[in-house]
């Protein structure tokens, strides 16, 4: 459970110094000695400290009034670490020390009304002001962002801003669903007016964001409001009101319905996330998105299975035995998510079976392997061979050989031999 949030409505200077306590500059892995004077800390590590979500490492954002490039290179040669140069024109550098990530940039225009009111939304235009001898901090919030965290409330701080990057469009929702924040009514119209800008920006970057936000408790529905301001339209995913059957089993998916289908929450925290992305995106979407091929393929089979057993009422029982055999071979890894997606009265019964490694319909696997029936039945590699380890597996998954080939051998080869002896119709029975 997160910290309880610091009392919004302190006066300032109080709330400065319990902001400063709870971000804790002392546990940094560069002292705010070696920082120029007035250096200032914004963002989200700001916005999360005053909301008492602040996690142990957070990824720090640093305002300097200095070269942010050239500050990053010295802390690396002084400190250890590597920098990335993220924009040289506006002078932005990463710094990764110590399992840290930390963010300078350079003052831009005026502080902080020119620095803070370029953000995307007020909830990320906070700063804290440091001094490098411990002395009192300042708290700095020109957009009323203090106000908004107190109302719940996610708003944009000007259109422009937005279109400055369109990913800030995606983001905004994002941030929503993470926070548990509402989206400002004017914001809102803006993320709906300007959606296709999103077409715009990387796909790795927008696959980033939206996997992101599958993990998020509220995710499910955050995605469901993608979709519903049409904001993957450029990437091939037009979404509106047609999408609202899609839109409800996005918002199905939450960790709560995952507890009670019988998941265990290290297996909701992969298998919610993954449920998402495959009920949202078709792989030729992922592969636009240049997502990992590993990504790809777990989404696009657990897709694939999801709309065939939609068919079905959502019973995997209902297939032969043929397609129920390879629903199996092909979401062994993924069975939890499918167990989100199929009918609530399968789930309980499947997960307890797929927690079973020796369960051979849920692990399906022949009872010999290939140099196994080699030496025993005289057999060369190749087709034939490969069409009786897929007959033995078939014969062990639904009960007909037994579970583990060490109890009875002879009786895995007698049924091998007699596929090996009967012909077309014992091979295709």
């Amino acid at each position: 459970m997160p910290a309880p949030g610091l009392d919004l409505s302190a006066p300032g200077q109080t709330l400065a110094l319990r902001l400063l306590k709870a971000l804790d500059p002392d546990r940094w892995p560069i002292p705010v000695a070696d920082l120029p004077a007035g250096t200032a800390v914004v963002g989200g590590a700001v916005r999360d400290a005053l909301l008492g979500r602040l996690a142990p490492r957070p990824d720090l954002d640093l305002v300097v009034a200095a070269d942010a490039v050239a500050l990053a290179r010295s802390l690396a040669r002084r400190r250890g670490g590597s920098v990335v140069v993220l924009d040289p024109e506006r002078s932005i550098a990463r710094l990764v020390l110590q399992g840290w990530t930390i963010d300078l940039a350079r003052r831009m225009g005026s502080w902080p009304d020119g620095d803070l009111l370029r953000r995307d939304f007020s909830a990320n235009a906070i700063a804290l002001e440091l001094t490098a001898d411990h002395g009192a901090p300042i708290l700095r919030d020109p957009a009323g962002g203090l106000a908004d965290l107190a109302a719940g409330q996610l708003r944009a701080l000007a259109e422009g801003n937005l279109l400055e990057d369109p990913l800030r469009l995606l983001r905004g929702v994002r941030l929503a669903s993470e926070l548990g924040f509402r989206i400002e009514s004017r914001s809102w119209n803006w993320i709906l007016q300007h959606h296709r800008h999103l077409g715009d920006v990387a796909g790795e970057r927008v696959l980033a964001e939206l996997e992101r936000l599958a993990v998020a408790p509220a995710g499910g529905q955050g995605l469901a409001l993608v979709l519903e301001a049409r904001l993957l339209a450029a990437w091939g995913l037009e979404g509106g009101a047609e999408q609202g059957a899609l839109g409800a089993t996005l918002a199905e998916l939450t960790m709560e319905n995952a507890t009670v289908r019988g998941l265990s929450a290290a297996e909701a925290a992969t298998a919610v996330p993954l449920a998402r992305l495959a009920v949202l995106l078709e792989r030729r979407q992922l592969e636009r998105l240049r997502a990992s091929r590993r990504l790809q393929q777990s989404c696009g089979r657990l897709r694939h299975w999801w709309l065939r057993l939609a068919a079905e009422g959502g019973d995997p029982e209902r297939l032969g035995e043929s397609e129920r055999l390879t629903l199996q071979r092909e979401l062994e890894g993924e069975l939890p998510a499918l167990s989100l997606l199929t009918a609530p009265a399968w789930s309980r019964d499947a997960l307890r079976r797929w927690r079973d490694a020796d369960d051979p319909l849920f692990h399906p696997r022949s009872p010999l392997d290939g140099a196994a029936l080699q030496r025993a039945l005289g057999l060369a590699p190749g087709r034939q061979l490969g069409a009786l380890l897929d007959h033995l597996c078939r014969e062990r998954a639904f009960g007909r050989l037994p579970r583990r080939p060490e109890v009875d051998d002879l009786q895995t080869l007698t049924a091998a031999g007699q596929w090996l002896a009967g012909g077309a119709d014992a091979r295709h029975g």
